[in-house]
């Protein structure tokens, strides 16, 4: 996953120079990358060796090169000596092995059929041959799902050349025939080095075994092209080594080889980097040769999280921990999942069990000294080999450069030192004793040049709490967050409370809360959650209580869900104090709304809280309460929904909000987004952005980019909304925020100017998301999403079973207003192409009146649309016409160009059905001129093909349809025409998803329109 581009790069280095070298470190997947390789050039039928090492045979002479012909021996068909006489055999394509296991990249490897037989020929302890062990070889087809098998040990009775105990039934190296091509002494070399022949006094002829290695690969290659991927380069004996070394420098171009290295940063190492007792390189690398295998981004991460049924809402934090490692992020994924109970936002990652294991040994082959110096750099706030250097570490640059080169950190150009994943500073902590943390914070404490810094290492050097220290981190907290480092302040203002001495009880708990409230400000869930779980284990007074689980519930974000017990506890202790109960309930009304879908208890919980804010004096709260209740008279149809939200505007002016997220001037920017005044909406966004990337939180530059996403993915320009949702995902990706509603984002600008399919992929993950955080809102939104580019695609019946999810999920939050989430008109078409006419003018004739009371008329306008469908399906194909076109007219005029080139689309279409060639065709170039101007890519795909019905993206025209066939609906020409091409009724209903009773009566129908009697009829009928 995430890897078609390098895929791409290394295809090319094979097809110009033959050879690539694959390096990263440990499980970054560069195995899974030569996989995919492998598997493409076995689809192309070549023939693919797969060679993976193990580290024990570094130190056995030979043991890769016997592997190697052993493997080419067993798996590959050659000529039957015994069946000479009677003419050359017959070759056979070799069979992919039984079951496959991960070689250097994962875990142990199966049994390959026959790939013992030689390599790991008989052996007793006192038989005097070497054994041959841990080196595995494959041969056949390998797939990228796939991985290569590894041989056993197992003794193998094996006949030698030319004993007269050679018998059929005996498997080998020579009884295979693999050696009867080679001159004597070559075939005796190979078969000493297999283990099938007694060495010699003096051994093998090496010039004989070079030669005879080669002849071995170039009369594979004389059967076709093969590729040959040595997985674990850095783990082959010199013997092996020069073996191939020399094989490759004469094998012809047909052979071409992909090498899988992972550097080896201290002590043995291979000829890639650093000294070696021997050099394992199998040819000069060029630079053009070598691919790094990087890590990869977090929305990788997450699909591949999805891939492996992982929970995805997590993807930042998860990326965070595992530095885009693959599989330390699948640890980390199944130590979340394998969790008792689900981990929630604020709480820290379960980094335990596999994680933790796998952290440990990437870390376990760095010398003491190494490890120690990276400690220093774990504890360091901003870590630099200067400062490592000074802390007691003489040697830091070199130790930090062994690190680097063991892909455990980075290094910049002025020495800063950066962790390449999150886990491996957090595991060298979590394992360090206490005295040595201790040291190294003292250390780092002398010799840091900021006063913040070391009186936060004074702080972590020392387990005996002291009010002077305390009130110093006290200040230092004050200091950062005045110099704008809010995460550093919330961390420190913790700091100060935790080193408060317990005699100073109310002191302590004083701290607690700011630290709370602060790590809030900061969007620091884990920090917020810490504070409050000390303070609510202590003697607090109520008020304080609510303030830190406040605290907690406002770093949720979407996740809601399982903190019920909180908002409980936090209703409690608010009674008798009004101010308190006004900030419980605007929390509650905004869970009311997202956790449990009810927006007619949530209007009433804001109304509460803004009534009880307003009594107390509160304007800031007062309007938030205000602005979650103009977001629920909206949804509920209300026509007080305005007058609401201009209170909340109106207070707003006179106490400024601290950020832009969830206040009255984003809902007044969202508002009219759904009446479709786009222009004004973009407009005061582009005001705000700057100011919001300069000063704002995060969280606010997340709500400004999707927003302004969603509004360039209905006017254009499409390409933008693409960076603005992708931008906002990064940012929600790196802050560690539930990616569901980023997700949304990007999959509507990708279904405007991307990709349909990448869209899907989008909507999908972004369902997932938002069914794992209970998110009810988004979970429609990213439905009606997925609905929509799936009836876009002409997945006709996952978009009917999808958007009846979506009007399921509205219909029990009783949502009204139909601006909010346009599901209607696209479940209407969706039912329109099921055939399913009546209930799609039902969903029209219900949602109509609702649009024309509250004055939607841009809904009212893709109602518009999709009944003009409606009509055509029933035959009435003049009036459809006449009312597309007014309805793209109208389009245009509300500045909407995406909906106005779909609607001419639809027109296009229904005139083919009226056979005005010249009409469809103009209708498709000025819908097509519409998306080139707003770079709606994939909507410009749909214009070229023939306007049938729903498309599919990149897919071939669609038949024309015959004349006759003008009857039909969308839904009956499907069936026809499958029907047509042979299909019974069973494999119809199954391919169009219908029962076979719905098959037999709308194939009535169709017979009746065609007046045709047998399905040898119909089949003419439907010839152009």
């Amino acid at each position: 996953m995430g890897r078609e581009e390098l895929l791409g790069r290394l295809e090319r280095v094979l097809r110009t120079g033959g050879r690539a070298l694959l390096t990263g470190p440990a499980g970054v997947g560069k195995t899974e990358v030569a996989l995919a390789a492998a598997g493409r050039a076995e689809g192309r039928g070549e023939t693919v060796l797969w060679l993976a090492t193990l580290p024990a045979d570094h130190d056995i002479p030979g043991a890769a090169a016997a592997a190697l012909v052993a493997s080419v021996a067993a798996n590959l068909p050659w000529p039957d000596p015994a069946a000479a006489e009677d003419g050359p055999a017959t070759p056979t394509r070799p069979g992919a092995p039984a079951e496959h296991g991960h070689g250097n990249e994962g875990s142990a490897p199966a049994t390959a059929n026959g790939t013992a037989n030689g390599a790991g020929g008989a052996a007793g302890s006192g038989s005097g041959h070497e054994r041959v062990a841990g080196a595995l070889a494959t041969v056949g087809p390998v797939r990228p799902t796939a991985l290569p098998a590894q041989r056993t040990d197992a003794a193998v009775s094996v006949a030698v050349a030319g004993s007269p105990d050679t018998a059929p039934a005996r498997l080998g190296v020579t009884a295979s025939g693999v050696l009867d091509g080679l001159p004597g002494p070559q075939r005796a070399a190979v078969a000493m080095l297999c283990r099938e022949a007694p060495p010699e006094d003096g051994g093998w002829d090496p010039i004989a075994l070079r030669l005879g290695i080669a002849g071995i690969l170039r009369a594979l290659t004389a059967r076709g092209p093969a590729l040959l991927v040595v997985d674990g380069v850095q783990h082959i004996d010199a013997d092996s080594a020069d073996l191939l070394r020399f094989a490759l420098h004469l094998a012809p171009p047909a052979l071409r080889v992909v090498a899988v290295e992972t550097p080896q940063a201290y002590g043995k190492s291979n000829g890639y980097g650093g000294a070696d007792a021997h050099d394992c390189r199998l040819w000069v690398p060029s630079e053009a040769d070598v691919l790094l295998v990087p890590p990869l981004h977090a929305d990788e991460i997450a699909e591949l999280l999805i891939h492996h049924r992982l929970p995805s809402r997590m993807a930042g934090r998860i990326h965070k921990a595992s530095g885009g490692n693959p599989r330390l992020a699948l640890a980390v994924g199944r130590s979340l999942a394998d969790a008792r109970t689900p981990v929630h936002h604020a709480e820290a990652l379960t980094l335990s069990g596999r994680a933790r294991d796998l952290a440990r040994q990437l870390l376990g082959a760095a010398p003491s000294g190494v490890r120690q110096t990276l400690l220093l750099a774990a504890l360091a706030l901003r870590p630099t080999a200067a400062l490592v250097r000074r802390a007691g570490r003489p040697n830091a640059e070199a130790d930090l450069a062994a690190a680097e080169r063991a892909g455990l950190v980075s290094l910049a150009e002025d020495g800063t030192v950066a962790f390449t994943a999150g886990l491996l500073p957090s595991t060298l902590v979590h394992d360090a004793c206490w005295a040595e943390r201790s040291a190294g914070h003292a250390a780092l404490a002398e010799v840091v040049d900021d006063p913040v810094e070391a009186v936060r290492h004074r702080a972590l050097a020392t387990d005996a709490p002291r009010e002077e220290l305390a009130a110093e981190v006290a200040e230092a907290a004050d200091l950062a967050r005045r110099r704008g480092n809010s995460a550093l302040a919330a961390e420190l203002a913790l700091l100060a409370a935790e080193s408060t001495p317990g005699a100073h009880g109310r002191q302590r708990i004083a701290r607690l809360v700011d630290a709370a409230e602060e790590a809030a400000r900061a969007a620091r869930a884990d920090l917020a959650m810490r504070a409050a779980t000390d303070l609510l284990a202590r003697d607090a007074a109520p008020a304080d209580r609510v303030r830190a689980r406040l605290a907690v519930l406002d770093t949720a974000g979407q996740g809601l869900t399982g903190l019920d017990e909180m908002y409980v506890h936090a209703m409690e202790d608010s009674e008798g104090d009004t101010a308190l109960r006004a900030g419980v309930q605007l929390r509650l009304a905004v869970k009311y709304v997202l956790a449990d879908g009810d927006p007619a208890r949530s209007r009433a919980a804001a109304l509460e809280s803004a009534q009880l804010a307003a009594s107390m004096g509160d304007p800031r709260t007062a309007a938030q309460a205000l602005t979650v209740q103009a977001r629920m008279e909206r949804a509920l149809g209300s026509p007080d929904a305005e007058a609401v939200l201009a209170q909340a505007r109106a207070l707003e002016m006179t106490e400024r909000p601290a950020g832009v997220r969830n206040t009255a001037q984003i809902l007044t920017i969202r508002h009219a987004l759904f009446d479709g005044r786009l222009v004004d909406a973009r407009a005061q966004l582009n005001a705000l952005l700057p100011l919001v990337q300069r000063r704002g939180s995060v969280e606010d530059a997340i709500e400004l980019l999707s927003t302004l996403a969603e509004i360039e993915s209905r006017m254009g320009p499409c390409g933008s909304s693409l960076a603005h949702a992708g931008q906002a995902l990064a940012l929600t990706l790196e802050a560690g925020l539930s990616p569901g509603p980023a997700w949304y984002s990007l999959a509507l600008a990708e279904t405007a100017g991307g990709s349909f399919a990448r869209a899907a992929s989008y909507a999908r993950r972004s369902v997932q998301a938002s069914e794992e955080e209970g998110d009810r809102v988004f979970l429609s939104r990213s439905l009606y999403a997925l609905g929509r580019v799936q009836l876009i695609n002409g997945d006709v019946a996952a978009a009917l079973e999808t958007l009846r999810r979506v009007e399921a999920n509205e219909r029990a939050q009783s949502t009204v207003d139909p601006s909010m989430l346009r599901w209607h008109e696209e479940l209407a078409e969706a039912l329109l192409a099921h055939d399913e006419v009546d209930e799609a003018l039902a969903v029209l004739a219900e949602v109509r009146p609702v649009g024309e009371r509250l004055g939607r008329t841009r809904v009212l306008l893709g109602i518009d649309r999709a009944y003009a469908l409606c009509l055509a399906a029933e035959g009435r194909t003049d009036e459809a016409a006449e009312l597309l076109a007014g309805t793209a007219s109208r389009f245009a005029d509300a500045e909407l160009p995406l909906e106005q080139g779909r609607a001419l689309i639809a027109l296009a279409r229904v005139e083919r059905r009226r056979r005005r060639r010249s009409a469809a065709q103009g209708a498709l170039q000025s819908a097509a001129a519409l998306f080139e101007r707003a770079g709606a890519a994939p909507w410009l795909a749909l214009t070229s093909e023939a306007p049938a019905g729903p498309a599919v993206e990149g897919g071939p025209a669609r038949e024309e349809t015959p004349p006759g066939l003008a009857s039909l609906t969308e839904a009956e020409l499907r069936l026809a025409r499958l029907v047509g091409q042979g299909a019974s009724n069973q494999e119809a209903a199954a391919k169009l998803y219908l029962s076979v009773k719905t098959v037999e009566a709308r194939l009535t129908r169709i017979y009746q329109k065609l007046d045709v009697r047998s399905r040898a009829q119909l089949a003419t009928a439907l010839r152009p």
